[in-house]
């Protein structure tokens, strides 16, 4: 497996009057000397500026991937939205599991942390599934819709949190910060020396803020 590190921050004025941050951090495990193949990534997300009583509802990630990226879905089991809300992780074939996550978020008063599985969803998507136990249980997944694109970008990258994660038992989830960890073979895959990531988040407010991440070798 092979290691590129990347980061950035970037930050937005939103109509409440105050700056909402993204801080990212992305690494796969490399060699010094870069080497083509599957990789492990490793990312890191934080959003900060807000306070917990303004900050709003993450409701939306797009990811834009450079060229030089790969994604190997295709080539690997898969498992479904419907059976893994079904059954969970445990419903779907061993070798579709390709990581895990894990989050922080405001809820009210507390602080929740949902529990995330990274199942490979097939050639076109990757599934996010999500635990969350306080203020209530809520198990759900969460679709990445993969398509290739051309030019600046090898890939883009959406996904729509589900209502359903948003409020919880009549609480908003505001989420300030999220690690995910994926990859298992050729999965996930570089073919030359990826330049880096745009990340764009989408909020309940209508705004969004942009993120481009600079990736190097480790």
């Amino acid at each position: 497996m092979r290691k590129v590190v990347a980061a950035g921050v970037v930050a937005i004025t939103l109509a409440l009057g105050a700056a909402v941050a993204l801080a990212s951090s992305t690494t796969t495990r490399a060699p010094a000397r870069l080497k083509t193949g599957g990789v492990k990534l490793s990312t890191s997300f934080g959003w900060t500026g807000l306070s917990r009583n303004r900050a709003p509802i993450i409701t939306g990630f797009d990811l834009w991937f450079p060229p030089g990226s790969q994604y190997n879905g295709a080539r690997y089991p898969s498992c479904s939205p419907n059976k893994l809300d079904a059954g969970g992780p445990a419903a779907c074939p061993k070798g579709s599991i390709m990581g895990s996550g894990e989050g922080i978020a405001f809820a009210a008063s507390t602080t929740t942390r949902p529990k995330m599985t990274v199942v490979n969803g097939g050639a076109k998507e990757v599934l996010f599934y999500v635990v969350m136990n306080n203020p209530a249980r809520v198990r759900k997944a969460v679709i990445g819709h993969i398509t290739k694109v051309s030019g600046k970008f090898a890939y883009h990258l959406s996904a729509v949190i589900p209502q359903e994660l948003r409020v919880v038992a009549g609480v908003p989830i505001k989420l300030t910060s999220l690690k995910i960890t994926a990859g298992k073979g050729k999965w996930l895959a570089i073919t030359s020396a990826p330049s880096g990531i745009e990340v764009d988040t989408s909020y309940s407010t209508g705004f969004k803020t942009s993120a481009q991440v600079l990736i190097q070798n480790s």
